[in-house]
Parts: C-alpha cells; structure tokens; sequence
C-alpha cells in the first residue's frame, strides 16, 4: 500500500496513462487488422491504401513509448511484403 503522497499521486497517474496507452495501442491494432482483412479478401488496392493509413498510426506509437521501434519495424515489413505477394 502507498503511504507517501508520491506513491499514491504515482498509482492515479499511471492509472490514468494506462487507459491512455491502452487506447493507443487498440487503435493502432484496428488500423493493422483493416491491413490485414485487405490482404484476405485480395485486394490488392485496398490493402496498399490501409497499409499507407496505418504506417503513421504505427509509427506515432513508438514516438509515443506504447510499441517497441523494433516491433513496429518488423510488423510493417512482414506487411508491407504480404502487400507486395498479391496480385
């Protein structure tokens, strides 16, 4: 238990800066599965315009400290190469 004011003013903020990241983090997950539901149905159009939309989202997130830069580096090209596959 917190007994300092520090430590309980610590448990509210990073309460609050969870949601906040939660939300960051949901939201870049839908921009990647719109990327991703492109690529199954074969649209190849569509799933460049989604990859383009969510390549910022991604990238703000590890300016932000919620995603690894190395993380997002591997995701976007394991994407972007599936981008590239379809016909």
């Amino acid at each position: 238990m917190a007994n300092t004011p520090q430590a309980r003013k610590r448990i509210r903020r990073n309460d609050r800066r969870a949601d906040i990241n939660k939300a960051r983090v949901s939201r870049i997950r839908t921009f990647v599965k719109k990327v991703e539901s492109a690529i199954a149905s074969g649209d190849k159009t569509a799933a460049a315009e989604a990859l383009r939309a969510a390549q910022p989202e991604m990238m703000r997130g590890v300016s932000r400290g919620v995603l690894h830069k190395n993380t997002v580096a591997r995701k976007l090209s394991r994407l972007s190469a599936r981008v590239k596959l379809l016909g």
